[in-house]
Order: C-alpha cells, then sequence, then structure tokens
C-alpha cells in the first residue's frame, strides 16, 4: 500500500516538531471506493474499530529518515476494505488524519485481521 502524507499531516509534523500535538499511531480502515489526495481529511467510509499501533524510527535512504506504525486490526463482521490511514487519536471518526492509502478491495469475515505497516518517509 502506498501511502500519502495529507495536508492534516503536515500539520500533525510541525506541531510535534514544537513539541505538542499527539502521535499518530491510530489505524483505521474504510471500505468506500476513491483515490487518495492531499486534502482528504478521513477515509472512504471509515469502518470500527481503529487499534493503535507501535512506531519506529526506520532507515531508508538515511538513518531514521523514515517513521513506520504497525497496527493490526480485526473485522467485527463481513467487509470489504479498501483503504487505511494513520489517525492522532482512537476514536473512530475523529482526530486528525496523518496518512492515507487506497488499495483493491480486501474481503473479510468475522474475525478476520490485516496488519497494516505505514511507512512515511521524510526525504
Amino acid at each position: 500500500m502506498a501511502t500519502l502524507l495529507v495536508n492534516a499531516g503536515k500539520a500533525i509534523v510541525t506541531n510535534r516538531i514544537k513539541g505538542a500535538g499527539t502521535e499518530p499511531l491510530n489505524a483505521a480502515w474504510g471500505t468506500g471506493a476513491g483515490t487518495t489526495t492531499a486534502t482528504d481529511t478521513t477515509l472512504f467510509t471509515e469502518a470500527t474499530p481503529r487499534a493503535a499501533g507501535t512506531s519506529t524510527q526506520q532507515t531508508t535512504s538515511v538513518a531514521n529518515d523514515t517513521y513506520q506504525v504497525v497496527a493490526t486490526i480485526t473485522a467485527a463482521g463481513a467487509l470489504a476494505i479498501t483503504n487505511a490511514g494513520l489517525f492522532d487519536v482512537i476514536t473512530a471518526s475523529s482526530g486528525n488524519m496523518f496518512v492515507k492509502g487506497d488499495f483493491s478491495v480486501i474481503n473479510l469475515a468475522t474475525g478476520d485481521s490485516i496488519q497494516f505497516t505505514f511507512k512515511t518517509q521524510f526525504s
């Protein structure tokens, strides 16, 4: 999944540099159709639940140039997942979106899960 650092995500970055705000490590998924753009502030038809991920710094080109979050979300019912993103709060349908990506549909049954790895490289 290719992710895009959306405009609201850029504001999160500068806020964090200033020592404020909340780390964007809460993964969410959606079931709607569309193509991710920099102006997006929500997922396409967000489905619950969100899940808190684990963040690390990774090296892609130079030391610690990539922010990575790994999170697993488990379906409470049948879903057709088409997009995912990271937010600065765990509460569904609220908070600021950091990154978002869309992809081909992944059909899930109750109890199925997806482990997402979000990587944002600063270059």
